[in-house]
Formats: C-alpha cells, structure tokens, sequence
C-alpha cells in the first residue's frame, strides 16, 4: 500500500483532525483516509450532477436567440441598479 507523508500542516488543523479522529474512534490516518474518500466522492458527484444539467440544458429548444440582449448590456444595467 502507498505510503503518504504530509509536512508542515498547521497547528488548529492537525488538532482538528485529532478531534475529529478521537470522537470518530480512528486512527489519525484512519480518519485522514475516511475525509480524503469523503471529499474526493463528493467532488466526483458534483461533476457528475454538473454533466447531467448540462447534457438537460442542450435538451432544450431555445427560440429567437437572436433577440435576446447581449450580455454586456445586461452587466450594465444590473450595475446601474
């Protein structure tokens, strides 16, 4: 299994993750595992929630886009708010 080193973490997290590991009833590499999984699942799911509301956005039939504002104009108008 690959080993991981991590140097020159700062004081308030290591004592957090201590915390956290401690109430969890882990390991300090256990928890480390436990969040690094936690967070790399959770970015995987946003990108794929972000690819299925784009691919039901290009489902849409957009009419008349040619009179539509341009975006510029809308920026102006918003800050002239």
């Amino acid at each position: 299994m690959p080993l991981l080193q991590v140097r020159d973490i700062p004081e308030e997290l290591y004592e957090k993750l201590t915390q956290t590991a401690k109430a969890d009833k882990r390991t300090i590499a256990q928890e480390t595992i436990f969040l690094l999984r936690k967070a790399l699942n959770f970015q995987e799911q946003r990108s794929a929630e972000r690819k299925l509301l784009l691919e039901e956005i290009k489902r849409y039939k957009i009419n008349n886009v040619e009179k539509f504002p341009a975006a510029a104009e809308l920026l102006i108008e918003d800050r002239e708010r």
